[in-house]
């Protein structure tokens, strides 16, 4: 019998710091390949500033220990340049909203394509037909169409799929998802949810999933850690961390979700009703 499956990105010890306070603290996180790892926590807990600190995309000051290690190659060592070669071509991110993500005033062809030229060294036709074939991949109707309109010509769900799209262009091994549902209607919500795990395991993708919704973790996430000030606080398959939690602070925010009827087990309100449209996503050992 083989052995788990080594991580393409083990993030280790990583400590973030703004002027005198400790933002991120010894956080760490192991993505495998076709599998997605959800990262919890309320507002305010370290989950974006974990994903922003993987690509060094922190802001003017942060100071960082620790290591990012992709393949064995610590991220933190690279140089601006070395690091520019990484991101979008090894590592991409897909932010929380694609109305500020993609450019209002370029084509979806030209955003999808831009990058793609660049780091795969690729011509004109040969990007054309990747981006073509990238749209129809997350499922955009009409993608020969939709690669010459622009974003305003979307709506918030394609939108989204698009910005996926951007994400994907050139390979990566993995995939960092912020919020990638957040403003989207439930419905929708499930179609985006559906496609990133279809992804994972279609190209074997090492997804990172940031949200604070415990119910889009229980549909497509592997494993989960919960984050809280900072620290994670809890790591573990999905099942355990969500149905048998362990720290006290993993149980309050089961505790917190919102359910009909009378008070239920911590588990029993992770199973999605039928209208939130993630039930029948694929889960753990399908």
């Amino acid at each position: 019998m083989s052995g788990p499956v080594a991580p393409v990105l083990s993030v280790e010890d990583l400590t973030v710091s703004i002027g005198e306070h400790d933002i991120l603290r010894g956080v760490g996180i192991d993505l495998r390949p076709g599998r997605v790892h959800g990262l919890a926590g309320e507002s305010g807990s370290g989950k974006t500033m974990t994903g922003l600190a993987t690509l060094g995309l922190l802001p003017h000051g942060a100071r960082t220990t620790g290591r990012v290690l992709l393949d064995g190659r610590d991220l933190l060592d690279l140089s601006q340049r070395d690091l520019n070669k990484v991101r979008g071509r090894e590592i991409s991110m897909v932010f929380q909203d694609p109305a500020t993500s993609l450019h209002p005033m370029l084509s979806i062809g030209r955003q999808l394509t831009e990058h793609m030229r660049h780091h795969l060294r690729i011509g004109k036709a040969e990007s054309r037909a990747r981006a073509i074939e990238l749209l129809g991949q997350v499922r955009i109707p009409g993608p020969a169409a939709a690669f010459e309109r622009y974003p305003h010509q979307f709506s918030g769900g394609m939108r989204q799929r698009i910005a996926i799209a951007i994400a994907l262009a050139c390979g990566p091994k993995v995939l960092i998802a912020d919020e990638p549902t957040t403003a989207l209607d439930v419905t929708v919500q499930a179609g985006v949810l559906r496609l990133i795990r279809g992804l994972c395991d279609d190209l074997g993708l090492a997804v990172l999933l940031v949200t604070h919704d415990l119910g889009v973790m229980s549909a497509v996430a592997d494993e989960v850690s919960v984050m809280k000030d900072g620290l994670v606080v809890e790591t573990g398959p999905r099942s355990h961390v969500l149905r048998e939690p362990d720290h006290p602070y993993t149980r309050a925010l089961l505790d917190a979700l919102p359910r009909q009827g009378p008070a239920a087990r911590p588990g029993e309100i992770l199973d999605p009703p039928p209208a939130a449209g993630v039930d029948t996503l694929p889960r753990e050992g399908s």
